[in-house]
C-alpha cells in the first residue's frame, strides 16, 4: 500500500510538474521573433505577401516558389513556375530539404489557403531564413485573382 501512494505521488508530481515546465530556450527564440511584430509592424503584414506582388517577383525572377502542399494536392492542381521547389510540409524541416531552400532569393511558401504556409513561414523565419513569406489566400486565393489572365494582373 504504501509502494503503491508512493508511486501515485511520484507519477503526481512529475505530471503536475510537466503542467507547469517549459522550454525556456525556446521561449527566448519565440521572444526574440516575436517582440519584433508589434502592432504597427502587424498591421503591414511583413511575412506576407498577395498575388499580384508575386507576379511581379517572379516577372524579376527574384523568387522560389515553396509548394508544401501534400502531393495528392500538388497533383490535382500544380505550380509550373521554373523556380518551385515541391516539398511537402511534413518532410520540409528535414536537413536535406532545407538545404535546398536559397538565401539569395525571395521565399514564398504556399499551400492551398495559407492555413499551413503562415506557420511554416514562422518556422522558417525562426530557423534563420528571413526570406520567407506566405502567399495570402494560397492557390485559392492565387487561382481567384489570376484566374486565365494574367495579364490584367500584373498592369
Amino acid at each position: 500500500m504504501r509502494k503503491a501512494k508512493l508511486v501515485v505521488a511520484f507519477l503526481t508530481f512529475l505530471f503536475v510538474g510537466k503542467a507547469y515546465s517549459f522550454d525556456a530556450d525556446l521561449a527566448k527564440k519565440f521572444d526574440g521573433m516575436f517582440s519584433q511584430l508589434t502592432p504597427e509592424v502587424v498591421a503591414k503584414k511583413p511575412c506576407e505577401i498577395d498575388s499580384r506582388q508575386l507576379h511581379e517577383l517572379m516577372s524579376k525572377d527574384e523568387v522560389v516558389i515553396l509548394d508544401i502542399r501534400t502531393p495528392q494536392e500538388m497533383g490535382v492542381v500544380g505550380i509550373t513556375y521554373k523556380n518551385a521547389l515541391r516539398i511537402p510540409m511534413h518532410e520540409l524541416f528535414k536537413e536535406e530539404n532545407l538545404r535546398k531552400l536559397p538565401k539569395d532569393k525571395k521565399i514564398v511558401v504556399v499551400c492551398h489557403t495559407g492555413t499551413r504556409a503562415a506557420p511554416v513561414t514562422m518556422a522558417l523565419r525562426m530557423i534563420g531564413f528571413d526570406n520567407a513569406f506566405m502567399l495570402k489566400g494560397g492557390m485559392a486565393e492565387l487561382a481567384s485573382k489570376t484566374g486565365r489572365n494574367v495579364i490584367n494582373i500584373l498592369k
